[in-house]
């Protein structure tokens, strides 16, 4: 139920649903409203953004009205910074939006989910991000330099998130020190539009199970700032973990992306490692590498239980990334073949699968879609862990082409998934199981596992 007030262009409507990515859904007359940020039973105020037949989408103004399961938030940042979504209700109302979600998409593409076992949420709600994309900017024009993350509903917005909860003490105390030592050094912060300005981002990753810390700051080359300084403030700090390395990266490109022009190790070592599952894994500053580790020690401990005995087999673990669930898996297999678009990826992957004695891993660089054409092997199962656009047509022709007796897909995206699986559904495959998997919690995104057998 719905009505306008005052100018047309703004609306006040009930949330009935959330739809993935957890949008919040409500009605007006014979259209869908779509507003972003928003739960079942809150009444919000929001303003017309897109018109479109058949729905409209708000952008959120005010929630006039909460849910009365609603909850305060732990973070003092929530709200203003782009971050978090859900902070405000309970971990288990989190789960529960996220598994009504996913049902209704595979219900929507009337594709069955087989046995559908739930959701596996995260071991940790707070501080389990392993990884963190800090930028340089300001609140509002001409405000006092920040060091953090955009703000919601701003372009340009950067609020500093020195109290963040989703990462440990040892990030923070970096975003502090790092912004306090900046901000009387009158040097500018990069303005994307300009394309003029010095400091770019702050990134940090933090191995979850070794402690080992990685501090990498990204400037452009249009200072000659010398950041000995810098490195010796964060060397000073007292960690609970271990500082291994301190990097500057050059950047000079156009975008607001992390691009790396030249690399300067300023301390240590330009990687950590961190252990999983037993193995090592060595993480290079812009190598991929899932951001909560004890998720992914419970992700890939389910795609190893969805395989179940892998003795002698021979297994496909395409979009392989770093090769981190292949080599989970290869202890058991008669042979693993990774296949990755992202050279570096290929290289770590090969370097931590000598680093963990496997010798019967292969891992090829090139698009998945053109490359499986080339190899040999046939395999008795076959691993999808494809980006949020799904698996390539032309890649889904040899996936079937291959009639591999099992199939494990692993979506960041349930969109992707379902089509997909309709695609492998029509090809002869039935959908056994199907779990869901929380790896971030606080926000809308999650991991869905798919077993299917031919």
């Amino acid at each position: 139920m719905g009505r306008r007030r005052g100018k047309p262009a703004e609306m006040i409507v009930k949330i009935e649903k959330t739809e993935f990515p957890s949008v919040g859904v409500s009605h007006f007359e014979d259209r869908k409203i779509y507003v972003k940020n928003t739960f079942p039973g809150q009444e919000i105020k929001g303003v017309v953004k897109k018109r479109r037949e058949g729905y409209r989408e708000l952008k959120l103004v005010e929630v006039l009205e909460k849910a009365d399961y609603e909850i305060e938030a732990k973070c003092p940042h929530f709200g203003p910074c782009g971050g978090c979504s859900s902070q405000n209700l309970t971990y288990e109302k989190q789960l529960e939006l996220l598994s009504s979600e996913v049902l209704d998409l595979f219900k929507g593409a009337e594709v069955t989910t087989g046995e559908y076992e739930g959701v596996t949420g995260s071991s940790k709600q707070w501080e389990y991000r392993n990884k963190m994309e800090f930028t340089f900017g300001d609140e509002f024009k001409g405000g006092e330099l920040c060091l953090g993350m955009h703000m919601k509903g701003k372009s340009f917005g950067i609020l500093t998130v020195n109290n963040c909860q989703i990462v440990d003490e040892d990030f923070r105390k970096i975003i502090t020190a790092t912004v306090d030592y900046f901000k009387d050094k009158n040097l500018d912060y990069y303005r994307v539009m300009k394309r003029t300005g010095f400091l770019r981002h702050l990134v940090i990753r933090k191995a979850e199970n070794t402690g080992e810390i990685l501090v990498n700051l990204v400037t452009t080359t249009q200072e000659d700032f010398d950041l000995t300084e810098w490195c010796e403030v964060i060397k000073g700090l007292d960690f609970k973990g271990t500082l291994v390395s301190v990097l500057h990266t050059e950047n000079d490109s156009f975008s607001d992306a992390v691009v790396c022009y030249k690399l300067n190790v300023l301390y240590g070592r330009d990687y950590i490692m961190e252990d999983l599952l037993g193995l090592k894994f060595k993480i290079s500053p812009f190598s991929f590498f899932q951001t909560n580790t004890k998720g992914a020690e419970s992700l890939y401990s389910i795609v190893r239980e969805y395989i179940g005995n892998s003795d002698n087999k021979v297994v496909f673990d395409l979009y392989c990334g770093t090769g981190t669930i292949g080599q989970i898996v290869a202890p058991k297999a008669k042979k693993v073949v990774g296949i990755e678009l992202i050279e570096e990826a290929v290289e770590a992957a090969k370097e931590n699968a000598k680093l963990n004695g496997l010798e019967n891993c292969t891992f090829i660089a090139g698009d998945v879609a053109e490359t499986i054409k080339t190899v040999k092997d046939k395999p008795d199962i076959i691993i999808l862990d494809p980006p949020r656009s799904g698996v390539h047509p032309k890649a889904m022709e040899y996936v079937i082409k291959f009639n591999a007796k099992e199939i494990i897909y692993v979506s960041c995206n349930p969109k992707t998934l379902v089509t997909d699986l309709k695609v492998l559904e029509e090809a002869g495959y039935k959908i056994e199981k199907t779990r869901v998997k929380d790896m971030f919690p606080n926000t809308p995104h999650g991991e869905v596992i798919t077993k299917l057998v031919k």
